[in-house]
């Protein structure tokens, strides 16, 4: 099967479309033949040799497939040959075919393509899993999303306003983003470059601070994102982009009784994965189907042109999620 390659770690230049063994389905895998996948953060850190895959998964670059099932291994019940599916993988996805555990099938909505069913398994469990599951953000609430032209916040944003429409959403941007995210509903848009989030958020907050803050800059913001929390505040770091290590005011985590919390999806038990999947299912896909939401797609590249998918994630040039379309592969 045709995949795209590793040449070594480093810059976009190691990204090689090549030829590769088929995978076997084996105990409560199916074997899909990936139709799309999708370009996630995770990728860019995995490419540069720092995110390597939980032991026994793929190599082979991409978090997320959507496809047909194309055969079933011995264990499985309930999914069958021919079966449109998206999925969480620990790697795989930028190729022809993948493995994927039948506990963390999803089925497509007849109303969804493959191109954004590709976009909802990584990023909108990820939201869903951090904002609600571990963040634990009610109706009554306010929650604080960084980055929001991302796929994981766009996704964030999508889910807040349908499950908690009474909380209140804000989101930092960079300014050519503002007035898309604007559009999205969201409550308060700070541009992260001309403003401080923390001021933004007090003034609107009435000097209470936010319920929730979900964030993938890391250290950088560990500071004001605690000053920018409410009583009882619940910070979720799901990201190092602005780097892994910093220096923690205890007194005030302490007399603000906050809770600091650090979250990845991937390398969680398959069992694991398969409860968050099963919550986000039942919760979550009705509003799909309904078309309450729909995934947001940049662009969608063919496979060979992934180095490309990936310099526009690198330059955060994109507004939602970036998509490679695999079926077609030459």
């Amino acid at each position: 099967m045709k995949a795209v390659l590793l040449d070594g770690f480093g810059d976009r230049d190691v990204l090689q479309m090549g030829e590769i063994e088929t995978p076997s389905a084996t105990q409560d895998q199916v074997l899909i033949e990936v139709m799309a996948t999708s370009v996630n953060r995770a990728d860019i850190v995995q490419r540069k040799g720092n995110y390597p895959p939980p032991k026994g998964d793929s190599e082979i670059l991409g978090l997320e497939v959507a496809g047909v099932i194309e055969d079933i291994g011995p264990g499985i019940s309930g999914w069958q040959p021919g079966d449109r599916v998206m999925s969480l993988v620990g790697g795989g996805g930028y190729a022809q075919h993948a493995v994927a555990y039948a506990n963390h099938l999803i089925s497509i909505p007849e109303c969804m393509t493959f191109e954004q069913a590709a976009c909802v398994c990584e990023t909108y469990i990820t939201a869903y899993l951090n904002v609600f599951m571990i963040g634990g953000l009610k109706d009554h609430e306010s929650v604080l999303l960084h980055g929001g032209g991302g796929g994981v916040n766009t996704a964030a944003i999508q889910l807040c306003k349908n499950l908690t429409p009474k909380a209140k959403v804000v989101v930092t941007a960079s300014p050519p983003k503002i007035e898309r995210v604007k559009q999205l509903g969201v409550d308060l848009v700070i541009d992260y470059k001309g403003q401080d989030f923390v001021e933004q958020v007090k003034a609107f907050t009435d000097n209470n601070g936010v319920d929730v803050i979900l964030d993938h800059i890391g250290s950088k913001y560990l500071a004001p994102n605690m000053a920018a929390l409410a009583i009882k505040g619940r910070l979720v770091v799901i990201g190092v982009m602005g780097g892994a290590k910093a220096e923690l005011n205890i007194g005030l985590m302490m007399v603000k009784r906050l809770q600091l919390i650090g979250s990845v999806l991937r390398a969680r038990p398959v069992d694991e994965k398969a409860h968050i999947t099963a919550e986000f299912t039942k919760t979550v896909m009705p509003h799909f189907t309904n078309g309450n939401m729909t995934p947001l797609i940049h662009r969608v590249y063919p496979l060979h042109e992934v180095a490309q998918a990936h310099e526009t994630m690198e330059e955060s040039r994109h507004f939602g999620n970036i998509v490679l379309a695999v079926a077609a592969a030459e």
